[in-house]
């Protein structure tokens, strides 16, 4: 099973690209190799188009800024970079070849703002699940991890799980996981599963200011 981690920067570009950028992302997720795509910071009403792109099928979790969402797409789809963060945000699952089954979602704190850990069940039994934990502060991050590992472990019970996204922190400690891939900050962690190598950093060009992350993970 191939798993990818990438967080989307809420759909801009370095530099800015003064527009949506709906189409290259979408080619550009539908053009990697793939089983699931854990994705982060995804404007809210992009996962079906993505999913859909890439022949597959998505599960989303609304994180943070997403009261008045029409008008903030609104201003999201004319104007990314001016709105910036405040166009509302999501966290994506994306898989292929699989249903997701037994989706599950577990706020991990309110403030300063809403974090979840995100996950479902494979066809295959394992379970995928995706965190985008607090920024600029360590001390959250790196319990939001914490308690997004209890999490996975209660819903997977005795069966393989992979947890991975944007953990804010570059030092993560999952007990009982292990470091499947991993670049800056972005990382995937399985337990019952084998890494195959040490992961894979993808090519983006300007898209996003976070690089993928990709593991093959076998067992």
């Amino acid at each position: 099973m191939r798993v990818l981690t990438w967080n989307l920067y809420h759909g801009r570009a370095r530099p800015p690209a003064g527009r949506s950028l709906l189409p290259e992302f979408s080619a550009t997720l539908a053009g990697w190799q793939w089983d699931v795509a854990l994705l982060q910071e995804v404007p809210p009403w992009w996962p079906d188009e993505l999913a859909a792109a890439c022949g597959a099928i998505a599960a989303t979790a609304l994180t943070s800024r997403n009261s008045l969402l029409p008008l903030r797409r609104f201003v999201a789809e004319r104007w990314p970079d001016l709105i910036k963060s405040n166009g509302g945000g999501a966290n994506a699952i994306l898989a292929r070849g699989s249903d997701l089954r037994d989706r599950r979602e577990h706020v991990l704190r309110w403030r300063p703002e809403r974090r979840v850990a995100h996950g479902a069940r494979l066809d295959s039994g394992a379970w995928v699940v995706n965190l985008h934990a607090t920024a600029h502060n360590a001390a959250k991050a790196h319990e939001d991890l914490a308690r997004a590992r209890r999490a996975a472990l209660a819903w997977a019970g005795d069966a393989p799980v992979v947890l991975g996204g944007d953990f804010n922190v570059r030092d993560p400690a999952l007990p009982g996981f292990v470091r499947a891939a991993g670049h800056d900050v972005d990382f995937v962690f399985a337990r019952g599963l084998e890494p195959v190598g040490s992961g894979e950093v993808l090519d983006h060009g300007a898209l996003s200011d976070h690089a993928p992350v990709a593991a093959e993970l076998a067992g």
